[in-house]
């Protein structure tokens, strides 16, 4: 191994120890984050005072509305969409309201059940009953480790993303 390539290295296990530090601090002050009874909810998530949420489509959105915020949640909003394809489990009914409900959700979940990962332009709503239906079964919030792990993997993907970006700086990705 040549000094330069040492040194680079080196440099990259440095930038590696610095962003699992970062990491670890991060999902540590997650860990010791308690949510603190109120007696009405706060801006913010209430998935934690008020228990298991879902994310549905309001019914009073316009259907061009409704399909715009679809498109997104199943295109860059990267929601597990699979479910809705024909004669998969969600499928039917085989309306833009429920197609749209079951999309809203799944982002909605694999994001942190926060109350802005179901806003969709206005077109969603956070509910308290379980909107699944016959084999269609719909993502449910389950407690702090759903929001914890949302961290950890955000942290993940940047501690990835720095890496891949030092080692094209240096020309071992093209």
């Amino acid at each position: 191994m040549k000094n330069g390539e040492l040194i680079t290295a080196i440099h990259g296990i440095l930038i590696l120890e610095l962003c699992l530090g970062t990491a670890m601090a991060l999902q540590q002050k997650a860990e010791s984050t308690t949510p603190i009874p109120t007696f009405s909810p706060p801006e913010g998530n209430t998935t934690f005072i008020d228990g298991i949420t879902w994310c549905v489509a309001h019914p009073s959105a316009t259907q061009s509305d409704l399909q715009i915020a679809l498109d997104w949640a199943c295109g860059l909003g990267a929601a597990d969409c699979a479910a809705l394809q024909p004669g998969a489990a969600c499928y039917q009914p085989d309306t833009l309201l429920s197609h749209a409900s079951y999309a809203f959700n799944s982002y909605y979940q694999q994001n942190g059940n926060s109350d802005i990962a179901c806003n969709f332009g206005g077109t969603a709503t956070i509910i308290k009953r379980d909107p699944s239906y016959g084999s269609c079964k719909y993502l449910a919030s389950e407690s702090s480790s759903a929001t914890l792990s949302t961290v950890g993997r955000f942290t993940w993907m940047i501690v990835a993303s720095l890496i891949m970006l030092h080692f094209k700086g240096y020309g071992y990705i093209y």
